[in-house]
């Protein structure tokens, strides 16, 4: 990679009625275009669909019949998306968004780069 690449950031998130303090980050994942990208909602939602309740079953199969594909399309026109699904008392929310991924460091033969060696970790007791 010479230089930014487009993709999209990918994450799911879990959030409990109850709970006060906020979504919970379950899980990441960087894709590279818009069919990998819904691909690993889709992939989630059949994995997770037997164990769910028959509404939030229901509403994780409408996605995927009908819901997919206007989702690829919005990633295609570069706009974020998001799936919900609501199971129990349990919220579970996938967001995918447009991002440019930068190059790291590139390293040859597994040699960091020189400024690597200019800053020292802190050590605490």
């Amino acid at each position: 990679m010479n230089g930014p690449v487009r993709g999209y950031w990918c994450e799911c998130w879990t959030e409990e009625a109850s709970n006060t303090e906020g979504p919970t980050l379950l899980a990441s994942f960087d894709a590279y275009s818009a069919p990998q990208a819904d691909r690993w909602v889709a992939i989630a939602l059949r994995t997770i669909s037997p164990a769910l309740d028959s509404d939030a079953s229901d509403e994780a199969w409408a996605w995927l019949y009908e819901g997919r594909a206007e989702t690829r399309r919005a990633l295609m026109r570069s706009q974020p998306c998001r799936v919900t699904i609501t199971h129990a008392s349990v919220r579970v929310t996938w967001t995918i968004r447009p991002v440019l991924f930068l190059p790291l460091a590139h390293r040859q033969d597994a040699e960091l780069p020189a400024c690597a060696y200019s800053s020292t970790p802190h050590h605490t007791d």
